[in-house]
């Protein structure tokens, strides 16, 4: 079993920055696909963004260009640099591990970090 625990979420204005964190309990190398999912208030979960071991990354077309996903196997860390946020941003983001990229499959999520962007 694989723990996942978020951090960095918080209030931030429109246009702003953020950086999420996913500390993993597993060494992340072994692990085929990790990503981020959100949920908004009164809105379905999405897939926000993944990589895969080899380093590839996939993002929704919301976020292209604004977000960045990256990992550090040696920290056995996932990270979301969120730039140029909007208010349409605020969710809920949560940090998932699973399979087939770009990760269609989730096996374990963490917990959830709150994102809230004002206008």
């Amino acid at each position: 079993q694989v723990q996942l625990v978020e951090s960095g979420g918080g209030l931030v204005q429109a246009g702003g920055s953020l950086r999420l964190s996913c500390a993993a309990s597993a060494n992340i190398f072994s692990i085929d696909a990790m990503g981020w999912y959100r949920q908004g208030p009164g809105k379905q979960r999405e897939r926000v963004a993944s990589i895969n071991r080899a380093g590839n990354t996939n993002y929704a077309d919301s976020v292209k260009g604004r977000f960045t996903i990256s990992r550090d196997n040696a920290k056995n860390t996932v990270y979301l640099q969120m730039n140029s946020l909007k208010p349409e941003d605020t969710a809920v983001y949560y940090c998932a591990s699973g399979r087939y990229y770009p990760l269609s499959v989730v096996d374990y999520w963490g917990k959830g970090t709150l994102v809230t962007v004002s206008s």
